[in-house]
């Protein structure tokens, strides 16, 4: 109904300009030079009419005329970008498929299409180190990273690559560059910290590392630290961030005694002991005592903060033995070996002690007892528990897989031991009773 109104309207509208413009009185007349021209007014209106018309056409026409070079490069630029867009597209699914020829070879569309933006220059130097030509891919990345809304992107392929090289000097310069533009991140802290590492800069790695590496990479700061006071700083800081590590009270004990506070470090290493006995605590206890009484005899004390623990009784085995209380070390070994101790260390002590006890002569008690030891359990070692490998010393950083403060004290899975020779092939050939008199500090 709308319609038919609107139609009625327009109609009458047009008849009514019609009439008026048939109505208008008068002529119009134009000279043109010897030329004129004379007509009714209602002629001369619709003719007006139809010029303008006419011109206004003309103009339109002469834009899409003037406005074609424009439209045309927006067609082609339009164009360009889709198929830009593609190449982008098969990029990444050749790179994805690991498909190098054909990843550089749409990389190259996409940068003739596209032009040297963040992703075309990325997608190149992706490709071009997925088919293994490093130069060209550094060269890509280079350019990359002197852009300023990509040096980062630039930056971390450049870093990587360097990594991949172990040119662990190259490679620190990158990490502070990309550093500045890009701080706090987390894969950057991780590739610093890991820089720090290999290039064995401790103080630096400590700065970067989580909390569970902490003391082991404060440990290997102390160790490496030059300056006294600054070393014991750290050694105390690897303490306090892992009292069970006998590394780092080793640390710490080693920067007393080396600056003349022998008591202090001695109290030092009888708080680890209580802890977590170690074998080099120990070793780092008795190092001053040359007499093999004395030595037992700080045995006994630095036992006794710890009296049950394995390594406690290894310790007084081991020095009594040591001292010619043979009796002694066999009544220690005896317990460990009834508390369940089957490791081939037990074993290979109870050897000793046979053949001390045998005055340096071969017996049955130390053949039974070198035969245990060879199906025996594996004795404690260090060990990472990233990777399960096992060391010679304790290390800050695992040399296997590269892991900070994994590295720990413990057995490994070991398979039963062989059934336990009799017991009386074990006892010692005269049967000495001897025991450790009770030995006080002097």
């Amino acid at each position: 109904m709308r319609r038919v109104l609107f139609f009625l309207v327009a109609s009458l509208l047009t008849l009514a300009f019609a009439y008026g413009l048939a109505s208008l009185p008068g002529r119009v007349s134009v000279e043109i030079g010897n030329i004129g021209i004379s007509a009714r007014m209602p002629i001369a209106a619709l003719a007006l009419i139809v010029l303008l018309i006419l011109t206004y056409a003309v103009l339109r026409l002469l834009g899409v005329i003037f406005r074609l070079p424009r439209r045309f490069r927006l067609w082609r630029s339009r164009r360009d970008r889709r198929e830009g867009d593609r190449a982008v597209t098969r990029t990444l699914i050749a790179l994805a498929a690991g498909e190098p020829v054909a990843a550089r070879r749409q990389a190259e569309v996409a940068r003739r299409l596209l032009g040297d933006t963040p992703q075309t220059l990325l997608l190149a130097a992706e490709a071009a180190r997925l088919a293994e030509r490093s130069d060209e891919a550094q060269a890509t990345f280079r350019v990359l990273a002197e852009r300023a809304d990509g040096a980062f992107l630039g930056l971390r392929g450049l870093l990587r690559e360097a990594i991949l090289r172990a040119d662990w000097s190259e490679a620190a310069a990158l990490a502070a560059r990309a550093e500045a533009i890009h701080p706090g991140g987390s894969w950057l802290r991780r590739e610093r910290r890991r820089i720090a590492i290999e290039t064995e800069d401790w103080r630096a790695a400590l700065a970067l590392a989580d909390e569970p590496a902490r003391a082991a990479l404060a440990t290997a700061a102390a160790e490496a630290e030059t300056n006294s006071k600054k070393a014991l700083k750290l050694a105390r800081e690897a303490v306090a961030a892992d009292p069970d590590l006998p590394a780092a009270s080793l640390a710490l004990a080693r920067r007393l005694r080396a600056a003349g506070r022998e008591r202090r470090a001695e109290a030092v290493i009888a708080d680890a002991w209580a802890r977590a006995p170690h074998p080099d605590l120990a070793q780092f206890a008795l190092e001053p005592l040359a007499d093999p009484l004395a030595r037992a005899s700080a045995a006994q004390r630095l036992a006794a903060r710890n009296p049950n623990h394995p390594e406690s009784r290894f310790l007084l085995a081991e020095t009594a033995l040591a001292a010619g209380l043979f009796g002694e070390a066999r009544r220690q070994a005896e317990l460990l070996r009834g508390e369940g101790i089957g490791w081939r260390r037990l074993w290979l002590l109870l050897a000793e002690v046979a053949r001390a006890e045998a005055e340096g002569k071969e017996s049955a008690a130390e053949r039974d007892a070198l035969r245990a030891a060879a199906a025996a359990d594996a004795d404690p070692a260090w060990r990472c528990g990233a990777c399960g490998g096992t060391l010679a010393a304790w290390r800050a950083v695992c040399p296997n897989c590269g892991t900070p403060g994994r590295i720990h004290w413990a057995s490994s899975p070991s398979q039963p031991a062989s059934s336990t020779p009799p017991a009386a092939s074990l006892e010692a050939p005269d049967a000495r009773e001897e025991r450790l008199p009770t030995l006080h500090p002097s």
